[in-house]
């Protein structure tokens, strides 16, 4: 099919990727179609293989998307000195980072079932590295003596989790800001590994 009259592929493909995010966090993966998303970008059906291989490559490009995005704002944060600081940077860095991406962390933590067995271990790998990075504060801290939580990875994969669920309940405007929603749960973090 031909491209639409006036479409650009630097403009249609962020479209494109923008549509299907909105879509598949609204009604989930599976019962958004390729002509949905079509139709919410304003091109035929066909025109949207000029931009994705196919509607499972959208979803792993969305979720490879955030992945890179939160591992290289993660790099670019400044951490502080000690483990400590560092535990805290990760904290208040996890809940603004995932804050202003409510759809895509939503489709990145529900959708990972709709991933191929291809695409979910490279997604999966991704994870772990982000993963990564908090177990080795925790480790640094536990050899600093100012962590004393018995079990690293377990307490790695519950910090995440309980970061992450901020984007369940917390909305703009409501009785607490970002700021205090962060200061309450680094007090949370803190205690939850023994600081």
């Amino acid at each position: 099919m031909a491209r639409k009259t006036g479409s650009h592929s630097e403009i249609t493909g962020p479209k494109v990727r923008r549509a299907a995010l909105a879509l598949f966090a609204q009604h989930g993966f599976a019962a958004v179609s390729m002509r949905q998303i079509a139709a919410e970008v304003g091109v035929q059906a066909g025109a949207l293989y000029l931009y994705t291989k196919d509607k499972q490559s959208l979803l792993y490009d969305l979720m490879q998307a955030h992945m890179d995005d939160l591992l290289a704002a993660w790099k670019a944060e400044p951490k502080g000195d000690g483990a400590l600081a560092q535990l805290e940077a990760f904290a208040r860095f996890h809940i603004r980072f995932h804050l202003e991406r409510p759809d895509a962390v939503f489709i990145a933590y529900m959708e990972l079932r709709n991933l191929s067995d291809e695409n979910f271990a490279a997604i999966e790998a991704l994870r772990r590295t982000y993963e990564g990075e908090l177990e080795a504060i925790l480790h640094a801290g536990h050899g600093e003596g100012v962590i004393t939580a018995p079990d690293i990875r377990l307490t790695t994969m519950a910090l995440i989790a309980m970061l992450t669920g901020v984007n369940t309940w917390y909305r703009e405007g409501g009785r607490l800001s970002r700021e205090a929603v962060a200061d309450i749960y680094w007090d949370m973090v803190r205690g939850a590994v023994g600081a």
